[in-house]
């Protein structure tokens, strides 16, 4: 579904992603695991449009470098980053819904992406009519994870979705990502990773990322470094 070939992304003049080679087929849950700065949210930024490449990078077979960037979440790519990005004064469901809005849903198309999020996260319903600005900072997670999957149809990425939250929440939010595969297994998922340990329940398969260069992993071996 989603490739990348030879892909190299440098940011004023440091190359920041290198020589990167991958899939990720339809339907799979991919943990992208690494520290701080070795470039897991420049990758999913890349995909996103957020950065200039050099190299191919292929979604669902073309070219994704020919989408402009304001277009790719109509491709059914959905991105959750790791500071939320909420917008405190809107309403819980007016941040969930804008994707949607700006990709130019009819409102027959809205109305069942809601559904749809509210039915993997029952609790948002209940804090719909909250001010974004208002809700803790877990559940802006979960905010940001049903904005993501708003528009989210084919490919959700989700960065450093579980840094910072309770255990409780964190629970939560990987139930959450169970349901989702439940109720829609063709999607495909990336979520980016400090600690392994947290995604090897449901990851299929894991890369690490080092200084913006990828290796493929096993999620056991990773777990016991």
């Amino acid at each position: 579904m989603l490739s990348f070939d030879n892909v190299t992304v440098s940011l004023a003049g440091v190359r920041i992603l290198r020589d990167i080679r991958f899939t990720v087929e339809q339907s799979a849950t991919l943990a992208l695991i690494g520290t701080n700065g070795a470039g897991k949210t420049s990758l999913l930024r890349t995909v996103m449009g957020f950065t200039s490449v050099t190299g191919t990078i292929t979604f669902d077979g073309k070219p994704l470098d020919k989408v402009p960037a304001a277009n790719r979440a109509g491709l059914g790519i959905g991105y959750a980053p790791e500071d939320r990005r909420l917008f405190s004064a809107f309403t819980v469901e007016e941040n969930v819904l804008m994707p949607g809005q700006v990709a130019g849903l009819s409102a027959r198309d809205l109305a069942a992406r809601r559904d749809r999020v509210y039915e993997i996260l029952p609790e948002l319903q209940e804090l719909a009519p909250r001010p974004a600005g208002s809700v803790s900072g877990g559940q802006g997670k979960m905010v940001a994870l049903a904005r993501a999957l708003m528009i989210g149809t084919r490919l959700v990425m989700l960065d450093e979705p579980f840094q910072g939250l309770a255990p409780a929440l964190a629970r939560r939010y990987a139930q959450a990502l169970r349901a989702l595969r439940d109720r829609d297994p063709d999607v495909t998922l990336i979520i980016t990773e400090s600690n392994p340990g947290l995604l090897k329940k449901f990851a299929d398969s894991a890369l690490v990322i080092e200084r913006g260069e990828v290796r493929k992993a096993n999620l056991d071996i990773v777990e016991a470094a």
